[in-house]
């Protein structure tokens, strides 16, 4: 009986060793694939709510809800301006709806400089950059580069006129955003189109260069690259003279010098002779 217990006993602690031993491996394993779906976890950006697109939004267009849903998107690659919930976009029940200023693909985000303020229309005031103002330019054919300007566009604008006596022309602003062309504000407004005036969207202080320099002279616009953002570093004015290659002559004034002379009395004639 003594050496049936004593096989009993052991072979219990033997049943229990390996018990602890699978568990523990087990227990390692677990800890083990944890630690890797850690690891994977923090490879991965944090993720954060924001508004998309579901379908082409234009132009004028209103906004509505079923024209967008809401994503997860790394929130250190979100845009500050974007909309990260439906109620932030739509406000409270009864909200009139925003209008679309840009256009605005599937899949893209929904920003604050696409879209207006609460029941504010497309208008051209709805575009303007804080602190700028809208300003028009008489536009033609030569003028206005045959046409093919459109809004969001950027353009250079010179003057050509008179001061003096001179004619010249001279680049005036540079990197000037256009915001509509006639009353069309679309961007997607793409096909050819003669305008009679350009709005830009300007500073205070440029408005006042653009009324003086329409008021005396003629202004001419100059399409700019879609990523060409450079602007001079010197004034740019070329005159008649500059672009033909022509040297003015300059002419010195002839001074005359007074004669010494003195009057002599010869009998009864008076005569100058010199000094």
């Amino acid at each position: 009986m003594r050496i049936i217990f004593l096989l009993v006993l052991l072979v219990g602690f033997g049943l229990a060793g390996t018990g602890v031993y699978f568990v523990s491996q087990m227990f390692n394993k677990d800890q083990g694939e944890l630690a890797q779906l850690r690891s994977i976890v923090n490879e991965y950006p944090q993720l954060g709510p924001v508004v998309v697109a579901n379908a082409d939004l234009r132009y004028g267009m209103t906004l509505d809800p079923e024209q967008v849903r809401v994503v997860q998107w790394p929130v250190d690659s979100r845009p500050a301006n974007v909309f990260t919930s439906m109620e932030e976009l739509f406000g409270p029940e009864g909200t009139k709806p925003r209008a679309i200023i840009r256009i605005i693909e599937p899949g893209e985000a929904i920003m604050a400089t696409k879209v207006t303020e609460f029941g504010q229309d497309a208008g051209v005031a709805s575009r303007l950059s804080k602190g700028m103002r809208a300003f028009a330019i008489r536009v033609d054919v030569q003028s206005g580069v045959s046409g093919f300007l459109q809004p969001s566009d950027r353009i250079d604008i010179f003057w050509n006129g008179n001061d003096q006596g001179r004619s010249f022309s001279k680049l005036v602003l540079e990197n000037v955003s256009i915001i509509a062309v006639d009353q069309i504000a679309d961007e997607q407004a793409n096909r050819p189109l003669v305008a009679r005036t350009v709005t830009v969207e300007v500073s205070p202080a440029d408005v006042a260069t653009l009324v003086q320099a329409q008021a005396s002279g003629k202004l001419s616009l100059s399409l700019r690259g879609t990523e060409d953002i450079a602007t001079s570093e010197t004034s740019i004015e070329v005159d008649q003279a500059a672009l033909t290659g022509r040297v003015e002559e300059v002419i010195q004034p002839v001074i005359e010098v007074e004669k010494c002379t003195i009057k002599v009395r010869k009998g009864s004639e008076v005569v100058e002779e010199p000094c």
